[in-house]
């Protein structure tokens, strides 16, 4: 039985259909279970109580001031193979990777 907090067929039904995805049968009631899976362990997570007084450390979520960790220094390191990487590029122009043109809709 499913419990309120889940998401039915039908509710799967249209969040594909938003997504334009063409799923068969099995390939929905997979996904939807998996979804459902990983809603639940969210719910799990979001119940354990913490002490308000723990530092944040996850990425995400922004930092207090007094909390937020040091920029690390940026090191550049020179790559010796660069050409035999660019060598393996179907395309390159100016030692960039050309890559196809990704079709698009503007939704503005």
């Amino acid at each position: 039985m499913e419990s309120p907090e889940e998401i039915t067929p039908e509710i799967f039904v249209h969040l594909v259909h938003l997504a334009e995805l063409e799923l068969d049968p099995e390939e929905s009631e997979y996904l939807r279970r998996q979804l459902n899976g990983q809603l639940r362990a969210i719910r799990e997570m979001a119940a354990i109580e913490v002490n308000p007084s723990t530092p944040i450390t996850s990425h995400g979520v922004p930092y207090p001031p007094e909390a937020r960790p040091s920029l690390r220094e940026d090191i550049v390191i020179s790559c010796d193979n660069a050409d035999d990487i660019l060598g393996q590029a179907p395309e390159t122009d100016a030692r960039y990777i050309v890559v196809p043109d990704i079709p698009h809709t503007d939704l503005g």
